[in-house]
């Protein structure tokens, strides 16, 4: 029987960073199942104690305590939350104190500071990766491609887009992506649009039975989803890219976190 558990990511801002911290630890109890609830903005009095009373009444509902994930910096509301019948996990209790004893210095304790801290220009560029990815969405256009940091190339539904998306949103980076299709293969070579761009190439490959379940999702009983099909274009693509020296990965397994990062790393990207 799978045990439950209610979680809360409670924040004076977005929430987001909490909740990056208690993924990564929740994601090693694979036989939990975790409600996961987020309180941002939490920034006065009444909205720690009415967050102290949802806690509380989730651990009535749940018969369990609920676990508490926060990350405010206001030591006054944090204490108030604290007061909940529950499990808490505090990230500045848990690490800034002990930063401030390495450094010898006491923080500022200043609410948003990491926002403070984004420089207007990063912000900018990072707005320029998104809109330039999404304009390079699934070979839209094979413009501007000099101004890529990263291209993309896979059969159909292997992951492109998110990864895309997420390289660009969190990493500011220009990333186009280009499906492979039967055509490329036919030819036996790369677009020549792509072939300019050599070493900014990456690859993404997945197995037949995973691609045929996601191409199912989109047109189902076709031949474009049919596991023969699937198993064509994958190892026609894997055929191209050791053909051509293209870096490429297996992202059937694989979160979009882990796929960015390896080829943050494989492309030496910063």
């Amino acid at each position: 029987m799978t045990l439950k558990r209610t979680v809360f990511f409670v924040s004076d801002g977005t929430g987001l960073t909490a909740e990056a911290l208690g993924h990564s630890l929740l994601t090693q109890f694979e036989e939990v199942e975790f409600k996961q609830i987020r309180i941002p903005f939490l920034d006065n009095v009444e909205k720690a104690q009415d967050a102290v009373a949802r806690i509380n009444a989730q651990g009535e509902i749940d018969g369990m305590r609920p676990i508490v994930f926060t990350t405010l910096v206001n030591q006054q509301l944090a204490d108030i939350v604290h007061q909940a019948d529950a499990f808490s996990l505090s990230y500045f209790d848990s690490f800034l104190s002990p930063l401030e004893a390495e450094l010898g210095i006491k923080s500022s304790h200043t609410i948003g500071r990491s926002r403070d801290k984004t420089d207007s220009s990063d912000y900018k560029k990072r707005i320029e990766a998104i809109n330039y990815t999404l304009a390079h969405d699934d070979g839209i256009t094979d413009r501007d491609l000099e101004e890529a940091d990263v291209i993309l190339v896979a059969v159909s539904r292997c992951g492109k887009t998110p990864t895309s998306l997420y390289l660009a949103m969190q990493f500011g980076l220009k990333v186009a992506n280009f499906p492979l299709i039967p055509e490329d293969f036919d030819r036996g070579r790369l677009p020549s649009t792509l072939e300019r761009h050599r070493p900014k190439l990456f690859g993404l490959t997945i197995q037949p039975e995973r691609l045929t379940q996601i191409r199912e999702e989109r047109r189902a009983g076709s031949r474009y989803a049919s596991i023969a099909n699937c198993r064509f274009e994958i190892a026609e693509a894997e055929k191209m890219m050791r053909r051509e020296g293209i870096r490429w990965l297996d992202s059937s397994t694989k979160s979009i976190e882990e796929i960015s990062t390896t080829i943050l790393q494989e492309l030496k990207l910063r």
